[in-house]
């Protein structure tokens, strides 16, 4: 039953922020909008330029960074130090592994979670690895490209195939 449970989503998300990568240690670049490319990534992303990834695009939940301030002391956490594609807010992106998300015509498929690296202890200082732990976002790859935006909704498409549902 509880399984079933988290295939229902009472409301949909809404995306607050969106940065892009040009290369790694670079800064991010913060946009407005961006343009996903099916089967690479966003437009103008190191991830973009790898066809076949799993990894094309990476997205964190708004309501993680306070969390994560709060793990490592800080008054604030900024998405351009995590280094995440796209924040989400409104809807908890842990449980759509396995599942497609729509933003406006685009479609994402969740392919994982967003594992923190070393490089948090660097840019969030002593502890940023542990903060991040189960607060990393999730990785997906790019079914069908499109323009995405600040402000735009974000839902998920499908229910869970009855093999992958998790325990």
């Amino acid at each position: 039953m509880t399984t079933e449970l988290k295939d229902h989503f009472s409301q949909c998300g809404k995306i607050e922020w969106i940065g892009l990568r040009k290369a790694s240690g670079e800064a991010m670049k913060v946009v407005a909008a961006a343009t996903l490319l099916q089967d690479h990534g966003l437009e103008g992303d190191k991830a973009g330029q790898r066809t076949g990834s799993r990894r094309q695009v990476t997205l964190i939940q708004a309501e993680y960074l306070p969390v994560i301030a709060a793990l490592l002391g800080k008054e604030a956490v900024f998405p351009e130090v995590l280094r995440r594609n796209i924040v989400v807010s409104g809807i908890n992106l842990g449980l759509c592994k396995g599942l497609e998300i729509g933003i406006d015509h685009a479609v994402l498929q969740v392919t994982g979670d967003c594992k923190p690296c070393t490089k948090m202890e660097q840019a969030l200082g002593y502890g940023g690895f542990n903060a991040m732990c189960n607060h990393g976002g999730i990785t997906a790859s790019v079914r069908t490209g499109g323009r995405i935006a600040v402000g735009d909704e974000v839902r998920v498409l499908q229910e869970r195939a009855a093999d992958t549902k998790p325990s």
